[in-house]
């Protein structure tokens, strides 16, 4: 977990990576106001610290042709440790599972996944989610359109709050 205490300079490094993790550290020293060696040890202090945990590319599911989009709601038979850990694992397992989040309320966990088609989903569902040991009920809603989808965290009300409290 994230040791490091961040001053202004870390999380303006941390809001202009999180919207463009591909610039350059000559880019980004620019853009955050000090030059590029100690902007590069910043940044490998925020890997390192756990603040930065990865980079990746935003891929256009629809332009591979995975057209459909599920949230699965599951429901178990048992919430004991070792059950919701063994849900969990088996989830990493499966590749049209994209995301998996354990939740509060009526149902135990929420599952996004991704398919090709709805046939592709269904065997997903019938096959594996459905028939894995103490799976006691599966909703399933199938995503129609997207209004928004935004990585990480909002820095501005990050930076609001902080000078809130200064």
């Amino acid at each position: 977990m994230a040791v490091h205490k961040l001053d202004e300079i870390d999380r303006k490094i941390l809001a202009e990576l999180q919207a463009d993790g591909r610039m350059t550290n000559v880019e980004l020293a620019k853009r955050v106001g000090i030059s590029a060696p100690p902007c590069l040890r910043r940044v490998r202090t925020l890997e390192d610290s756990g603040y930065i945990t990865g980079y990746h590319a935003v891929v256009d599911a629809r332009a591979l042709q995975f057209e459909v989009q599920v949230y699965a709601m599951v429901g178990l038979q048992s919430q004991a440790e070792v059950d919701l850990s063994a849900f969990e694992e088996k989830c990493r397992e499966w590749p049209l599972v994209r995301e998996c989040h354990m939740l509060n309320g009526e149902v135990d966990f929420i599952l996004k996944c991704v398919a090709p088609d709805l046939s592709t989903f269904q065997t997903f569902l019938t096959s594996e989610l459905l028939s894995t040991p103490n799976v006691a009920s599966v909703k399933t809603s199938l995503v129609i359109r997207g209004a928004k989808d935004e990585p990480g965290v909002p820095f501005d009300v990050l930076e609001a709050r902080l000078a809130q409290n200064a």
